[in-house]
């Protein structure tokens, strides 16, 4: 892997699950290059065919396309975060494509199926488990153990951050996963110190991506503070500031990002 000098490059940040321009992924992703982070981006198509009914077969074009504009290096990287062995090699892949080590991760993926005790099935709730536990496990290892090898991504903006969620009831497999990613990440800010990398949890909470009615949107106007719903750009702007130079001393928190409205 070739690297440009520390002092010629922004960082790279590698983000998961940006597939869909409605997505909060999206949303991250133009943030963190608006803030000067060079991307590597991860999605996968099946997974929307399967759960939305749909791919937004334009979105990684346009979503590029717009990082690209405003300065950042971008490499695509679809993988399908069920496979243990894509999982474990997405960090790898993506420092040579960008040929600079990853300096953050975003793991703004999921899988996200509703059901309850009753019609849950063992293969729906190993693929949570897998895809919203165990690929961010694999994910994090490699790049911790890529740092410890001493790569050489800038100390100060060293960051791991992961999208959660306190839904639980009747969406049991992906709550329960979530809770677990949880434990993680907090797991993640307790042993990752000797590589100067801090490791957060933002919760978006209903977040307004295509799917609200207009009685949702009514109700989130009376609820929360700014009068409107949640947004996936709210959500990205708090990421940025964990990823930004003043976001370093949070460390194993787990912050909202809804304005106080529930939906549920």
């Amino acid at each position: 892997m070739t690297q440009a000098p520390l002092t010629s490059r922004r960082p790279l940040a590698l983000v998961t699950g940006v597939g869909r321009r409605a997505g909060i992924g999206a949303a991250i992703a133009a943030r963190l290059a608006t803030d000067g982070w060079d991307l590597a981006l991860s999605w996968w198509s099946p997974y929307d065919e399967r759960v939305h009914g749909a791919a937004d077969p334009d979105g990684i074009d346009a979503v590029v396309a717009g990082c690209e504009h405003a300065g950042a290096r971008v490499s695509r990287l679809p993988v399908d975060l069920a496979d243990p062995e894509q999982a474990a090699a997405l960090v790898g892949r993506a420092e040579e494509q960008a040929g600079a080590p990853v300096t953050a991760i975003v793991m703004s993926h999921c899988e996200s199926v509703a059901s309850d005790f009753a019609t849950t099935t063992i293969a729906s709730f190993d693929r949570h488990l897998a895809v919203n536990v165990r690929a961010p496990f694999l994910l994090v290892q490699a790049y911790a153990a890529r740092l410890r090898a001493g790569a050489d991504a800038p100390i100060d903006r060293r960051r791991v951050v992961a999208l959660t969620s306190d839904h639980v009831g009747f969406n049991l497999p992906y709550g329960t996963s979530k809770g677990a990613l949880d434990r993680l990440v907090i797991g993640a800010a307790q042993e990752l110190g000797d590589v100067r990398v801090s490791a957060n949890l933002v919760s978006p909470g209903p977040n307004d991506t295509g799917w609200m009615t207009d009685e949702i949107r009514r109700s989130a106007a009376e609820q929360t503070p700014l009068g409107r719903p949640s947004l996936p750009a709210d959500t990205a702007a708090l990421v940025g500031f964990l990823l930004g130079s003043d976001g370093g001393w949070v460390n194993g928190q787990l912050l909202k990002s809804d304005g106080g409205f529930s939906a549920r």
